[in-house]
């Protein structure tokens, strides 16, 4: 028999409550007789707390584990449960509006998020050093804010839709994240303040992952500001040839690039959209010259007609529905430093 979730809930509802439910049990009935040695709460080892509270989600963390006890509460600020704060199971419940931000979030869900971000940034006293947002989940500037004042030595960040962010919100937040080295973010129609700002503020910054087409002003954007660039994916996405040019040109640290899965347009509007079924020479030229002067290390592609994700970008005209797919598709990278 496996006593791992008996162990649990004996913390939770106290041994002698789950030995009297387990009666029938003749393992659970010699545990009874040793219930009455049992430690008391604030007796409990601390590494061992620590241990178990790393196993909780976030939901398991916020729900009140720290007010058991003044020991309780010192495993659950220990700075090894709080290295990532995983909000990724976190969703919005919304609709969309047809004007400016095109989404509105019940109020519900915002004080969810709200008391969440509170009482997890309470716990961590600054020890986050990676956020992670679900892509479907709606910050407002108030909560990225309050969560950037909190996290000051944060080195990765999974961003989450940009619908209720204010360019000023965001550029806040970069310019107390000095120690940012990844950013997974959602396509941006205006990216140049956020790229100027990172290269800014964020002097250790090195991979990039778009989760959305990358345009030729994108891409002449990361050549312009960000050329030490050292990682960048942009898989499950719409990128036109003459934007992979920049980046291929552009890039000069670039050592992986990964545009698996991708749509390859020819020639931006307003030509005729012409879909490349595969890399022309020109294109694997670059990357053969860059992989010989040894600064591409890695040029990950697939545009297989055989391929599931492949299919998926195509069916969905290059910006993937990540809603209509398994619920961990979206965190997928073939880059093992980006995945989630």
């Amino acid at each position: 028999m496996n006593f791992i979730p008996i162990i649990f809930l004996a913390f939770f509802f106290g041994c002698s409550d789950v030995l009297r439910f387990l009666g029938g049990i003749p393992q659970a009935r010699e545990m009874e007789d040793m219930d009455s040695h049992s430690r008391k709460w604030e007796e409990m080892d601390n590494d061992v707390l620590v241990k178990i509270f790393q196993c909780f989600d976030i939901f398991g963390l916020t729900s009140g584990i720290d007010q058991v006890c003044s020991t309780w509460r010192s495993a659950a600020c220990d700075p090894l449960i709080w290295k990532t704060l995983d909000l990724s199971m976190l969703k919005s419940n919304f609709i969309n509006t047809s004007v400016i931000p095109y989404v509105y979030v019940d109020d519900p869900s915002d004080k969810t998020l709200t008391r969440i971000l509170k009482i997890a940034l309470s716990l961590s006293h600054g020890s986050i050093t990676t956020l992670i947002f679900n892509y479907n989940l709606y910050v407002s500037d108030d909560q990225l804010t309050y969560t950037a004042e909190r996290c000051p030595r944060l080195k990765r960040l999974v961003m989450p839709a940009w619908n209720r962010i204010e360019k000023t919100g965001i550029c806040k937040a970069i310019c107390m994240w000095e120690d940012l080295e990844s950013l997974t973010m959602p396509s941006i129609s205006n990216p140049l303040f956020l790229i100027e700002e990172i290269a800014k503020n964020c002097k250790k910054f090195t991979e990039l992952k778009i989760m959305g087409p990358c345009h030729i002003y994108f891409a002449w954007t990361l050549a312009k500001f960000l050329p030490n660039l050292k990682i960048l994916s942009i898989r499950c996405s719409e990128i036109f040839k003459d934007a992979l040019n920049i980046i291929l040109d552009g890039l000069t640290g670039l050592e992986v690039l990964n545009i698996s899965h991708c749509v390859l347009i020819e020639q931006p509007p307003p030509s005729p959209r012409r879909v490349l079924k595969e890399l022309d020479e020109s294109i694997l030229e670059k990357a053969k010259k860059a992989k010989k002067e040894r600064r591409l290390h890695k040029f990950i592609t697939c545009m297989s007609d055989s391929c599931i994700m492949c299919e998926r970008t195509r069916k969905d005209g290059g910006l993937i529905r990540w809603y209509k797919y398994e619920a961990d598709f979206w965190k997928v990278d073939e880059v093992k430093s980006l995945a989630i």
